[in-house]
Order: structure tokens, then sequence, then C-alpha cells
């Protein structure tokens, strides 16, 4: 019993040690077509997305000694990506009636489709893709629709 453990245990213990958190926030509609409830309905939220990275060993060189990261490139990156969903419709594309996409896009709203239905479940799936892209060793991304509910996503 011990030998097991023991083994369990020394192959639990490579973790990383080091999580670096910081978060941004957008405001942006949708809908989730085809859902039975209030939510198929559009409606708004203040998004927020807290973004966790992770290292087992911190930089040597003289500007980031001590550092995984400097977390003004990390609050850059993160703050980008946010700032290209604030103040838009968030669809999941061929959600709606061509007719009202086409007028919709007429009066200049900015529009965001997606291959996927926009819950928060898909939209920290999105949002943790969007930023490992960038060379990041992930940990997680949660994505709050509301401060009491929030969705989180980890590979």
């Amino acid at each position: 019993m011990y030998p097991c453990f023991f083994m369990q245990y020394k192959q639990m213990e490579k973790r990383f040690m080091y999580i670096l958190k910081t978060e941004a926030s957008f405001d942006s509609a949708h809908f989730l077509a085809g859902y039975n409830g209030k939510c198929s309905n559009l409606h708004g939220h203040r998004w927020k997305i807290v973004l966790e990275v992770q290292t087992e060993e911190l930089k040597e060189d003289v500007q980031h000694k001590g550092m995984y990261v400097d977390f003004g490139e990390l609050k850059k990156d993160l703050r980008n990506i946010a700032d290209s969903m604030d103040h838009a419709l968030i669809i999941e594309r061929n959600s709606l009636k061509e007719t009202t996409f086409e007028a919709l896009k007429s009066e200049n709203f900015k529009i965001i489709e997606l291959d996927f239905r926009p819950t928060a479940e898909n939209m920290a799936k999105y949002f943790y893709e969007k930023i490992k892209i960038l060379g990041y060793n992930m940990r997680a991304v949660t994505v709050y629709e509301t401060p009491a509910n929030s969705a989180t996503y980890m590979e």
C-alpha cells in the first residue's frame, strides 16, 4: 500500500509553482439560439475574464529576472482580446435570419459571429485558446456572466 501511494505522490509532485492571474471586462449582448428559456432573448452582460498562467521556473534575464512574464504584457494581451468584443452583439454563426442579420449590419452594429453558441462555458474555452496562441503556459480561464455565475476552462 505505501509504495503505491508514494509512487502516485511522486507523479503528482511535479506541479507548476507560480500562478499569475489578471482580469479584464467588456460589455456585450448575446442570445442563445434554440434555447428554451429567457436566455433565448437578446440580453447583455458585463463579462469578466479571469486569466491564469503558470510556470515552474522564473526568468533570469535582467529585464524579467524573478518573473514569469511582465504583468503589463499579460494584461495588454488580455485587454486586446476583451476590447475586440466590447459593445458588440456576439452571435452563433447562422443563428439570425439573413434579413435580420443584414438589417443589423446596415445599421453599422458591431456583430461578432462565432462558430459556437456564446455560452459562458464556450467563451471560457474561446479566450483560453486565444491567449494560448500567444505563447503563454495556460492554467485556466474563468468567464463571469454575472458576479455570481462563471464557467472555467482548463486543459
